[in-house]
Order: structure tokens, then sequence, then C-alpha cells
């Protein structure tokens, strides 16, 4: 194996961290999703309500493992949650916690090795040294690192590359060390649901499907040109590959984020013309939260786009490029605003998101702002 790759994915990261916080809810069904909500009197522990007391739109960011064995899963909607866990605890999110530990787990990691891709709040993929023949012990001192900085456990998976490395993470979880080798995807692999395979989404699953394809080994068994024809050259091409662990993707250790955005799902559809007012500060609390993103970041942006998902679920996107850059809120709120009087407002609304793009260092001057003509919201 002379390319090593390892996958390191935080275990229910949010939820974990919640517990290290509130270890008092140690073993107890526990879900982290929804906006800040006002604690049931009867819910044993502050911050907290039953999941069957809830009443809102929102989703499941994460859960603990006591309520995954109930059903409950990430992104599920909490009042479906609430059918299979309504005794289940509710506790909303908190990123600044949680930007904190991914911090933390980060900066431990890279003691171990440099050579790091950076791929969310709780994954990371690393390359290391040709000197680290001992495989099991590598991956063990990488997670007693990680543990002893955060108080935290991690899922690890060794591999000779990224799509193997992935997999691997997952096959042990929580608290695991799986080593995968080429040898293993027979035994290991090809029992697994094609879903399985980062990057097979729903969709593929049910083309494949309707081929009769539905494992990993189906998928491998099948010949090329069947794939071909049903997914065309390059996608059948790279299911194939990825039937057989073939994955030749370098780490990419470039930090710099191409965008920065933030978007919220409001509790209930809103009405453009009726909910202007709300709608309006949200528009200002989300530029305002962007802008500050950018600051600690010490970036700025040229192009300021939105997206608005309408209540039958159909999502629009629209953007704008400056002359200048910008990590002004005001001047992001006015931008969000031309935009925004370029898309139809004819129906409600139920999400709102707001991006910076076109990042380039801290330092350049802004446009001042220009309104022009009657504001959307």
């Amino acid at each position: 194996m002379s390319r090593r790759i390892a996958h390191l994915d935080m275990d229910a990261f949010y939820a974990s961290v919640e517990l290290l916080r509130h270890p008092e809810l140690k073993g107890v069904p526990l879900v982290i999703g929804g906006r800040r909500h006002v604690a049931s009197l009867k819910a044993p522990y502050p911050e907290t309500l039953r999941l069957r007391e809830y009443q809102g739109r929102g989703v499941v960011t994460t859960c603990t493992y006591e309520a995954r064995a109930l059903g409950v899963h990430s992104g599920m909607g909490i009042m479906k949650a609430a059918r299979y866990a309504p005794e289940a605890l509710l506790l909303p999110p908190s990123f600044d916690a949680y930007r904190q530990y991914s911090k933390l787990f980060k900066d431990a990691a890279a003691t171990v090795t440099e050579t790091i891709e950076d791929r969310g709040i709780d994954e990371i993929y690393l390359e290391f040294r040709e000197s680290d023949t001992n495989l099991l012990a590598f991956g063990q001192r990488l997670k007693d690192t990680v543990k002893g900085a955060t108080g935290l456990s991690c899922s690890l998976g060794i591999a000779p590359n990224k799509l193997l490395a992935k997999i691997a993470s997952d096959l042990d979880k929580p608290d695991g060390l799986t080593v995968l080798g080429l040898a293993d995807v027979p035994n290991r692999l090809w029992p697994l649901a094609v879903g399985k395979i980062n990057g097979v989404g729903p969709k593929v699953q049910a083309k494949l499907a309707a081929l009769g394809i539905t494992t990993i080994g189906d998928l491998a068994r099948t010949a090329g040109e069947v794939l071909d024809a049903a997914f065309g050259p390059r996608l059948g091409r790279w299911l194939a590959d990825c039937a057989q662990g073939r994955d030749d993707r370098p780490l990419n250790t470039e930090t710099e984020p191409k965008s920065v955005s933030r978007e919220t799902t409001f509790e209930r559809d809103l009405d453009a013309r009726e909910d202007r007012p709300a709608l309006s500060q949200i528009l200002t609390t989300l530029c305002d939260r962007l802008a500050a993103d950018l600051l600690q970041k010490g970036l700025k942006g040229r192009t300021i786009g939105i997206k608005l998902r309408y209540a039958d679920f159909r999502t629009v996107t629209r953007d704008q490029t400056l002359a200048q850059p910008t990590a002004d809120a005001a001047l992001i709120k006015t931008a969000a605003r031309d935009c925004l009087k370029r898309v139809p407002l004819d129906q409600k609304l139920r999400l709102l998101g707001i991006r910076v793009g076109a990042l380039c260092p801290a330092g350049s001057e802004a446009l001042a702002p220009s309104p022009q003509g009657e504001l959307p919201f």
C-alpha cells in the first residue's frame, strides 16, 4: 500500500459536542435541530423540550446514537422524527461551539500529519508518510490525539485512496478504526448498498435499481457497456471504477474558500408582501452574519448572490458582480436586494440564502450603496 489516505469522521459531531456541554444528557435519545425555541416546563433539562411538543418546519441536524436506534436520522423533519421518538429531547444547535471544536480536532490532526484536505466542519482526509508502516498504530495515535484535544471520539478509515478511506470510516462507527486494501474490496465492499459510494445519490440509485443493481457487488459484475449506455461513458466509467475500489484523486489541500454563504429555512412559508417586515429583518440578519464571517476570515468578495426556495420546493438563484470587492453588510444587502428584483415573488417562500463569491483578501475599497427602485423586502 504505497499511498496511504485516512478519512477521519467525527462521531455524531454536533450531538457529541452537546453531550460535553450537557453531560447530564448522556444516554438520553437527543436530537439537535430546529431553531432557538422556548423550552417546555415539562422537559427535564434546561433548553430542551420533548420532540412531540415541537411545532415547526425544522429538520434534524444530527442526533445521538440512542435516537438513531429509534429511527431518527439527519435531514429528517423534526415533526416526522417525533413520530418515531416522541419522548426524545430536542436541543437547538450551538454553531459557535461546533466551530470551536472543529478547529480543535483539525489542529490536533495537523500535529500528526501536515497533508490534510478539509471536507467540512466534522471530517477531513489525511495523507501520511511512507515511514508510517504500522497502519493500525498510526490510526490509533491519530484517534488518541484527537480525543485528547477535544474529549470526542472519531471514526477512521485507512486505505490506498479517498474512495475506500471514506467507506472504511463508516464501517465500524462509532469510534471505529478500519484498514481497507484493494484485496478487501470483494469481501468488504461488494455486499454494501451502492449508496455507500460517496457521490451516488438517490437519482443514480434509482436508475441503478431499475437495472437490477442494488449492491456494489452487482455494480462490479455489470458490463461496462451497460453502464455507459445508461449513464454515458464518463459516469459509467466512474461507477465501474468505484465498484473495483479504484480512485486516483489527490488530496486538495487548498484552504481558501471559493465563497461564503448564510441561509435560513423559515418556520412557516412567508409572503413577500404580507410578511415584508419579517423578510426584511431576516435579510438584514443574514447579511450581518455573512459580513461577520467575511471579517473573521479576512476576506472580501465581488459577487453577491441570493438563493430562494419557494413553497413548492423550486429553487432559484441570482447573482450580481460588483466593481470592487466588499465585506460590508449594507453593501451586501443592497446587492442582494437588486438580485431579488430579478426573481418572481408572486408565491410564498420557505428559504432565503445570501452568498459572497469571487473572494480575495480584505483591503480593497468598496463601492458606496446605490439602491434603485422599490425594495423587494
